[in-house]
């Protein structure tokens, strides 16, 4: 599995947070004090996430992670 950097891993949580935030359901059981950011670190953490990224190569080539 290709390792993600710290930009990409910063992404996908911050969208993540983003979807939360405007009333996505969380696939984590969230606890009282969790905020949106907490529940997309928490999913990201445990491989959950429903997001991949994609990486484009000045050759044309494109690269794909899967969380999952």
């Amino acid at each position: 599995m290709q390792r993600m950097t710290r930009f990409e891993r910063t992404r996908l949580i911050s969208a993540r947070s983003l979807q939360l935030a405007l009333g996505a359901p969380p696939l984590v059981k969230p606890t009282d004090n969790s905020t949106p950011y907490d529940l997309a670190k928490e999913e990201f953490e445990k491989a959950i996430l429903p997001l991949s990224v994609i990486r484009r190569f000045p050759d044309g080539t494109t690269e794909r992670i899967e969380l999952q």
